[in-house]
């Protein structure tokens, strides 16, 4: 009987591996709001110029999602939210990641610029460099309000969808973005409310770790009052009308509901339910800017009949 020996081989990442860098559940939300930026402009684009720039912010998108996967690969290691991620478990190395978001980077810009405007495409370029410097290697570790200014960088699809159309920014298109930004903060803190100690763990400086978690529910729900206005305002726009407005009022009705008796709670009440209250408003929120987008682009498709806007 002979000896036999295993070699223990490299593991070899996998089309899916690095596609998980991109973080696709984001992505899918980065492109939904780009599009409706784009199909509810009052100005009319080629669909293949349309699906260019779509692709050119949703490649934007993951290039800034494995910049920061590279840059907090030290933190995605600690925290049981994301210990599974590409990098930290080991199949893919961070020099691929840096190497991967820098080539999308640049490959998303410049087409954008090349198709589109110059609006559109500097408008990405900020985007990325704000989510993977300004709040990726600044703010995040700085700041208890890193989720706010981080925010933005989520906020800005529609806007440079909106830019791709017609080459500039107006109202319309600032609300849209003001809509994803405030809805952030109230969405992640009910994140962090549950997790826990994960964000302390890692030495992430979250509300819930540096002001405490009754601060954080005092935030939760004052951010969602100040949703309110924005969502409606954008109603009155010219790419509102009675089918978004409907919509926005029930949504904002349930969602500083679900925030308030986020608020009211304390952490035996939450722990007494396994933070069922957080944890619901946390998921359903995202049905919350899916439904307000896509009310804005039954709007649109209907106003060419005389039944959308106002």
């Amino acid at each position: 009987m002979s000896d036999m020996t295993v070699e223990n081989t490299p593991y070899e990442a996998s089309m899916g591996d690095y596609f998980g860098l991109l973080k696709p559940r984001v992505m899918s939300l980065v492109i939904f709001t780009a599009l409706v930026g784009l199909l509810v402009a009052p100005v009319h684009v080629h669909p293949f110029i349309g699906f260019v720039g779509v692709l050119c912010i949703a490649v934007g998108a993951g290039a800034s999602g494995a910049l920061n996967m590279w840059w907090d690969a030290d933190i995605d290691a600690i925290m049981k939210r994301t210990a599974k991620r590409p990098i930290p478990s080991g199949r893919v190395q961070p020099g691929e990641a840096l190497g991967i978001g820098m080539a999308l980077s640049g490959f998303a810009v410049v087409l954008l610029l090349l198709a589109t405007n110059l609006l559109a495409a500097g408008l990405l370029a900020f985007t990325i460099f704000f989510y993977a410097v300004v709040y990726s290697m600044w703010l995040k570790r700085a700041t208890p309000h890193n989720i706010v200014i981080g925010g933005a960088a989520g906020a800005f699809p529609p806007m440079i969808g909106w830019a791709v159309a017609t080459g500039n920014v107006t109202i319309e298109s600032f609300l849209m973005f003001a809509l994803i930004f405030m809805w952030t903060p109230p969405h992640f803190w009910a994140l962090a409310l549950f997790v826990k100690s994960d964000y302390g763990d890692a030495g992430v400086p979250m509300l819930t770790e540096t002001h405490g978690r009754d601060a954080t529910r005092r935030h939760v729900i004052a951010y969602a009052v100040l949703l309110v206005p924005v969502a409606i305002g954008l109603g009155f726009t010219s790419i509102g009308g009675p089918i978004y407005l409907a919509t926005a009022i029930v949504l904002n009705l349930w969602f500083v509901k679900g925030c308030y008796d986020i608020y009211k709670r304390n952490d035996a009440a939450a722990d007494a339910d396994n933070y069922a209250v957080e944890k619901h408003v946390f998921k359903v929120s995202l049905f919350y800017l899916f439904l307000h987008f896509g009310a804005l682009l039954a709007e649109a498709a209907l106003r060419p009949y005389g039944y959308g806007g106002w």
